[in-house]
C-alpha cells in the first residue's frame, strides 16, 4: 500500500494512503464509437471486453509519482488519464498515464496493465471545484520519440464517461471508498500507437486558468537472451 504526497491547488499538501487501484477502460461516452474501436482490436487480436465500461483491479504498489518509469523492452507506451483520488475529507483529481506494454494487450488487457508502473503527477485539484465545468477541461500528451517531441494524445473530456458515472457503475453509489484511486479513460492517438523515450501529459482548466502536469522518462530495462 503505497503512501504519495499530493499538492492540492491554493491549498498545501496532501498525504495519502492508496490501497486500490483501478484502471476504467472503454469509457467513451459515444457507445457507437466505443463498439466500432472494439471490433478494430478483435481484428487484430485483442479479445473483446466482457462489459462496457470495464474495470481492471490493480496492485496499488503500481502507482508511482517518478520521473523515471522502467520497462521490459520497447513493446510499451503511455497515455493520458485523468485520475481520481478519494480520500476522507473529499474526492480529488489528477493527472496520470496508464502505461501499458502493447505486445501483452494482444493476448491479456490485465496482465499487459500490470506490467507497468503508473505515473501520476504530484499536484491535484480538490473535484468540487471544478465539477461544475467539468466538461470544459482538456486533455493532452505529448511523446517523444527518436529525439522528437510531438503531440500524441488530445481531447476534451466530453469524450468520455463523466467521472460521477464512473463511479456509480463501478460502486452503485455516488462515492469511491476511501483510499482509491481510479484512472479513468484517455483519448485518441495522433499518429502512431507505440513506444516513446518520454511521455508528457496534462489536463488544462480553461475556466479557472490553471493545468495539471506530470512528464516522465521512458527507460527500457535488458532483458536476457
Amino acid at each position: 500500500m503505497p503512501t504519495l504526497q499530493f499538492q492540492v491547488a491554493g491549498e498545501g499538501e496532501l498525504v495519502l494512503d492508496i490501497q486500490r487501484l483501478i484502471i476504467a477502460g472503454w469509457t467513451g461516452r459515444d457507445a457507437d464509437a466505443v463498439n466500432h474501436h472494439i471490433r478494430e482490436l478483435e481484428e487484430i487480436g485483442v479479445k473483446p471486453p466482457t462489459t462496457v465500461p470495464c474495470f481492471y483491479p490493480l496492485a496499488a504498489s503500481l502507482l508511482t509519482t517518478d520521473a523515471l518509469l522502467e520497462v521490459p523492452r520497447e513493446d510499451s507506451s503511455g497515455e493520458i488519464e485523468f485520475v481520481l483520488l478519494a480520500a476522507k475529507d473529499a474526492m480529488y483529481i489528477g493527472v496520470g498515464s496508464d502505461h501499458t506494454d502493447r505486445k501483452v494487450e494482444a493476448y491479456d488487457v490485465t496482465v499487459s496493465k500490470q506490467m507497468c508502473a503508473k505515473p501520476l503527477g504530484t499536484e491535484v485539484w480538490r473535484f468540487d471545484d471544478v465539477a461544475a465545468h467539468w466538461d470544459q477541461l482538456q486533455m493532452r500528451c505529448w511523446r517523444t520519440r527518436n529525439g522528437q517531441r510531438a503531440l500524441y494524445q488530445e481531447g476534451l473530456v466530453t469524450r468520455l464517461l463523466d467521472p460521477r458515472d464512473l463511479i456509480q457503475r463501478l460502486t452503485g453509489e455516488d462515492k469511491l471508498p476511501v483510499g482509491t484511486a481510479m484512472f479513468c479513460g484517455t483519448q485518441a492517438v495522433i499518429g502512431e500507437l507505440g513506444s516513446g523515450e518520454a511521455f508528457e501529459v496534462e489536463l488544462h482548466d480553461p475556466v479557472l486558468k490553471r493545468t495539471l502536469r506530470h512528464a516522465y522518462r521512458v527507460e527500457c530495462l535488458a532483458v536476457a537472451p
